[in-house]
């Protein structure tokens, strides 16, 4: 048989594995028919986001693709979600992990496995891809990590730079609801009973999570970067420009010998379906690095530059982008960068040397940060980073000289600082932005700093108040080039709303000096090239109510109260194979006025349906934050309905210390 011959597959819609301590999960399998008398290598993909109706459209893209070129794929819903019995205490447990272990230990025992299994995932998936390869289970020979990270509490959807990011509450929300959903009836006998189970112990985990404000051993669990040695199995690591996770793949390849990297002008999906475009045939790159590592097939992986990355031509701001033009180019692992330094100089200028001597004082209102965009673009809504130029206004800038020559950026801008503030509780966005000939400003990438955690995020103080301090910032990665007769800008300001949670009070800071590095990409590999996207055939529905997505700002003119809207109505779908019916709306609000960072408030609302055979299932869940200057302050409710009687509700108050956040 060829690599190029497509074997027939069967599905398994609910293939029960049982794990050590008796519980069942719930998989959905793909594997070539004849996979019993010719063994096939598994892939694994391993989540809480429910098979039967939450990533079916990117599963039916995926995993009949890899089986029909023998692979056996296991999508296996995480306990407590989805089909699978048992209950889930929080993100990436230790029990979560063990399971993964124990499914990769059953599926290399298998008649119809070879005994190599592969892990793959995007965001969650990606992030337990990581931490199961920490664990070194012995079958386990190669993954695939897309969109995620290796120190949980600088780099995910908790923190940043020290602050507290409103993903927090966001997120939280979101699997609030997600994870309280039923099974599929038609699968469980006891689906009512499991329901009511995870129901009566679903947890409210941004209380969990406001409860670990420093980089603990709670972060410190999970957090690959703890332990890259302990990995061995070979990791291929993928991200995009335009997801809050971009940082992970330079980490990666230049941590872990033999990884490769590829990061594209993507959002949070994975490259053969993503926007903007352009995409690539992610699927015949993945299959090579699986064919290499799970078959024992020489199909060149290793002889890809190590990380393979995109360098966006600079555009306008726009909030959505249907595609991104620029150029692929290839770096090597610790490749030696070269790099432009510029100065922040008296008159708000941006310049290679004569550093300013003249302080700059910024006290930003407390709704700046407008423009940021959300943290992680991923519902496909308008999403991304506007115009700057509102923020731009209420923040300190230094812009350069017109460039006389392309300015292209690969890598992770540093800023250094000397500053003071007026308080002891601080916070900094540092943005750094392009300037087009007629002002409009495209933020290029951006960073956070609480002042508290200056010199780190485990035993964070307070600022000494009107001292100079120095300050280092390294801003996201990016590959961006500014074109000849534009310019560059650094924009500073003291409050991110609603990108992160405010300081409790107020602080006007004197920056006395500071600094711009720009890394370059290198041009010491060959230029990549991808094959276009190649899928499965999609997934089949009937659509009930159609997709739309949402955002607005109101101001109360009498109050001054300023609000970003937020509604994300996913649509409702039936599923033309089995006919289950699913549908989700999300709402946030994000309230803060101007003056006063402790007015700021955020609410989220969610509504989720399942219907079948005459029963309809809806869960409707509500969590709020707000914050006083020591404590936050949290409440939610899960309300669960069957045929519209409810069945439970569960109230949730939180007051949680405030630790130099």
């Amino acid at each position: 048989m060829t690599q190029d011959t497509l074997r027939d597959i069967e599905e398994e819609a609910d293939l029960g594995i049982i794990m050590p301590d008796g519980t069942r999960l719930s998989a959905r399998m793909w594997r070539p028919v004849d996979a019993t008398d010719d063994p096939v290598p598994v892939i694994l993909e391993h989540l809480p986001y429910r098979k039967r109706d939450g990533t079916c459209g990117r599963d039916a893209l995926t995993h009949p693709y890899f089986a029909a070129r023998g692979y056996a794929c296991l999508r296996v819903d995480m306990r407590g979600n989805g089909d699978s019995h048992g209950l889930m205490a929080d993100e990436y447990t230790q029990t979560e992990l063990d399971d993964a272990v124990s499914v990769i230990k059953w599926a290399a025992a298998q008649p119809w496995c070879n005994g190599h299994v592969g892990m793959m995932g995007i965001s969650w998936g990606g992030f337990n891809s990581l931490q199961v390869a920490a664990m070194a289970p012995d079958a386990l020979k190669a993954i695939i990590t897309l969109c995620s990270t290796v120190d949980r509490f600088a780099d995910d959807i908790h923190y940043k730079g020290g602050c507290l990011l409103n993903e927090n509450l966001g997120w939280g929300a979101t699997m609030w609801s997600y994870s309280s959903r039923a099974p599929d009836p038609a699968l469980r006998p006891d689906w009512r009973e499991m329901w009511l189970e995870r129901l009566e112990n679903e947890p409210f985990l941004p209380s969990t999570w406001l409860r670990h404000q420093t980089r603990d051993a709670y972060w410190q669990h999970g957090s690959v970067i703890e332990s890259y040695d302990t990995i061995k199995a070979k990791v291929m690591a993928v991200g995009g420009w335009g997801d809050a996770y971009k940082n992970a793949v330079p980490q990666l390849v230049n941590a872990l010998p033999g990884t490769k990297g590829i990061i594209g002008p993507w959002v949070h999906k994975y490259p053969h379906f993503a926007v903007p475009e352009p995409r690539i045939g992610f699927l015949q790159e993945a299959l090579r690095w699986w064919d290499r590592w799970l078959k024992g097939v020489d199909t060149g992986v290793e002889d890809a530059p190590d990380l393979r990355a995109y360098v966006m031509d600079g555009v306008r701001p726009a909030r959505w982008y249907t595609e991104r033009a620029g150029h692929w180019v290839g770096q090597a692992q610790n490749a030696q960068q070269a790099g432009t330094t510029m100065h922040l100089k008296d008159g708000g200028t941006l310049g290679p040397d004569a550093p300013m001597r003249t302080p700059t004082t910024v006290a930003s209102p407390a709704d700046t940060g407008r423009a940021a965009g959300e943290y992680c673009a991923i519902w496909l809504g308008p999403e991304l980073p506007g115009d700057q130029r509102t923020d731009d206004a209420m923040s300190a800038c230094w812009t350069s000289e017109v460039l006389d020559q392309d300015l292209s950026i690969l890598g992770a801008p540093k800023v250094q600082l000397t500053l003071s503030s007026d308080q002891p509780q601080g916070q900094i966005a540092v943005r750094l932005n392009h300037i087009h000939p007629d002002g409009a400003s495209t933020r290029i990438t951006y960073g956070v700093l609480n002042l508290s955690h200056r010199d780190g995020s485990a035993n964070p103080a307070p600022m000494p108040v009107d001292t100079p301090v120095d300050i280092a910032l390294a801003l996201d990665h990016i590959g961006y080039t500014v074109p000849a007769g534009h310019r560059i800008a650094i924009a500073i300001s003291t409050a991110y709303w609603p990108l992160v949670w405010p300081a409790p009070q107020a602080a006007t800071l004197q920056i006395n000096a500071g600094s711009l590095s720009i890394p370059h990409p290198t041009g010491d590999q060959p230029r990549p090239t991808f094959p276009p996207p190649d899928a499965a055939p999609p997934w089949q529905t009937e659509t009930l109510r159609p997709e739309a997505h949402t955002r607005r700002e109101e101001t109360d003119m009498t109050t001054g109260l300023v609000t970003l809207v937020i509604e994300d109505d996913f649509g409702k779908v039936r599923d033309l194979d089995h006919g289950l019916i699913s549908g989700s709306v999300a709402r946030e609000r994000w309230s803060i006025h101007p003056d006063d960072p402790l007015s700021a408030r955020g609410t989220c609302h969610w509504t989720d349906e399942l219907e079948r055979d005459g029963v309809s299932l809806r869960t409707e869940t509500h969590s709020e934050m707000w914050s006083d200057g020591s404590h936050f302050h949290l409440r939610a409710s899960l309300e669960a309905f069957e045929n519209d009687k409810r069945i439970h509700f569960r109230e949730i108050a939180d007051t949680i210390p405030r630790n130099e956040i």
